[in-house]
């Protein structure tokens, strides 16, 4: 585990199940129908248990880039901040539209009061981005909004193998955030 000070605000990484965490919210790399699936949205839509989909149904979806929120159901967390990372396709645009989710999944918790915040690896599934391009996208801008946000005190990102901790905690490394 690696946790750094950004400003008033701590940033963390850990290998863990996002659906065990015990922050504000936490977030779900979501499809845009906000349907259960495979992956961390089929995992917190099963975790959360059936009421959650009856709730995300009423939203009627979200867009890629976009977050909206939800209770947490049978999760620790009390609410879940759904965001749609983008689709890789090596375009530029994609590194806009996964910075969006975090800043605009950062502000909906803002928004709320919800003062921490655990995040997957947005889009590194099924979606197919990088991991180390995903990660530096991930780090700068959670970095860079922590200092407009300091009501938010913990991001936490919740890793699903040693690998993704290891490329995360390099990029953490290298960048110059402080």
């Amino acid at each position: 585990m690696e946790k750094i000070k950004i400003g008033e605000s701590f940033l963390e990484l850990i290998i863990g199940d996002i659906t065990k965490q015990k922050t504000g919210a936490i977030v779900n790399a979501a499809n845009k129908r906000m349907a259960p699936g495979g992956g961390v949205a089929g995992a917190i839509h099963r975790a959360a248990g059936p009421a959650l989909w009856e709730e995300c149904k009423k939203l009627k979806g979200c867009k890629t880039g976009e977050a909206k929120i939800t209770k947490g159901y049978n999760l620790s967390a009390p609410y879940i901040i759904h965001t749609v990372g983008p689709i890789y396709s090596n375009s530029p645009k994609d590194s806009e539209k996964l910075a969006s989710c975090y800043i605009k999944s950062l502000r909906l918790a803002k928004e709320n009061k919800i003062k921490s915040i655990s995040f997957p690896a947005l889009s590194t599934g099924y979606f197919g981005y990088p991991l180390e391009e995903a990660a530096k996208i991930a780090i700068e801008t959670v970095a860079n909004e922590l200092k407009k946000i300091p009501e938010i005190n913990l991001v936490r990102f919740v890793l699903y193998d040693s690998k993704s901790l290891k490329i995360h905690e390099k990029v953490l490394d290298s960048w110059d955030i402080y």
